[in-house]
């Protein structure tokens, strides 16, 4: 059995962000005001295990939210050597750690292989150079590859963040990104809608005009795109949407743009009604659609979008525990005899 994938969050708000991207404020993305201490982590660490049932999890204690190596290197040893006596005790597995491209070296991959990181992400948010320099990223795709390239060439998991609706981009570019990303041998991705956060450059940009965020619905059917391009590329989408921090939730923080805090909800549910749709061709009116126990809450949709663009079918969704993935089994009432199509 495949072991559940847990992950203690660690935030540690723009600490060596050398550039401020235009989009960014990530003390009131991650709802995170002030560097932790050291008390701080070792107790939030052991808050999460509490809740975290030893049996069949892997867990991984992951540094997000600022360049971990831009840290000087004392810093970053510290950081480090508190998770060291949780992985000795078997109780976490390793560390995760997000990043810059243009941060990564060998000596840096030297330090961090020494004290148990085991996956490194990278914020590549685009392979587009002039979707990177309007957004102020301060690197070039260039500099994501190489690093990927070290970083692969090191023995570590690879994780490459895209950012999609970013000033400049198109669904064009962003498949482009997804295809890059596939193609630098990345382990996992993550998918940000770009959002206009309170009290960053966007948001002047965005109350002069000069930005439009992407729509809701576009922002879903770009990451649907994206998401068919990963699965088929063999890259785990560890994330679709931010973290719903309280200042997200409540509004008090979002100027605009494609917030929900079920956002990857809404991504399965589009890619469900891509198998889905041709029912309504049929000449039955009757289903019975059977479906997976991990799937079918998405093949239903979010708020049952799904089940009622088929209002004139009769639908009902059964659990199949013979079925994995998104195969699924319509079984037309009117003619019971007839075997079922699997698709």
């Amino acid at each position: 059995m495949k072991k559940k994938h847990f992950n203690i969050p660690l935030f540690i708000p723009e600490l060596a962000c050398p550039f401020q991207c235009i989009y960014c404020n990530q003390r009131k993305i991650s709802g995170q005001l002030v560097v932790p201490s050291a008390e701080e982590i070792t107790t939030k660490i052991d808050k999460h295990l509490e809740t975290i049932s030893e049996k069949n999890s892997e867990v991984e204690v992951a540094f997000f939210g600022g360049n971990f190596t831009g840290l000087k290197i004392e810093e970053q040893i510290a950081y480090l050597k508190l998770v060291q006596p949780y992985i000795q005790q078997g109780k976490v597995s390793g560390i995760r750690l997000s990043t810059r491209p243009d941060y990564i070296n060998e000596e840096v991959l030297n330090i961090l292989k020494n004290y148990n990181v085991k996956t490194i992400e990278l914020g590549a948010q685009s392979m587009d150079n002039e979707v990177l320099k309007l957004s102020k990223r301060g690197h070039t795709t260039v500099d994501t590859e190489n690093a990927g390239k070290l970083i692969l060439e090191a023995g570590f998991s690879l994780g490459l963040q895209m950012m999609i609706g970013l000033p400049g981009d198109t669904l064009k570019k962003a498949i482009y990104t997804a295809k890059k990303i596939v193609e630098l041998g990345a382990n996992n991705t993550r998918i940000y809608p770009c959002l206009v956060i309170k009290g960053t450059k966007l948001e002047k940009i965005y109350k002069s005009d000069k930005y439009k965020p992407l729509l809701l619905d576009k922002a879903v059917l770009w990451s649907k795109e994206l998401l068919k391009i990963f699965e088929s590329g063999g890259v785990d989408v560890i994330k679709m949407g931010l973290h719903p921090s309280e200042g997200l939730l409540s509004g008090e923080e979002l100027v605009a743009g494609p917030f929900h805090q079920s956002f990857r909800e809404l991504v399965l549910t589009e890619i469900w009604w891509d198998l889905l749709e041709p029912l309504l061709k049929r000449e039955e009116s009757n289903f019975n659609i059977y479906v997976s126990k991990d799937q079918i809450n998405y093949a239903i949709g979010y708020n049952a979008k799904n089940k009622k663009r088929l209002i004139d079918k009769k639908v009902k969704f059964i659990t199949d525990h013979h079925l994995t993935g998104r195969k699924f089994k319509v079984i037309a009432l009117r003619n019971k005899k007839k075997s079922p199509q699997v698709v």
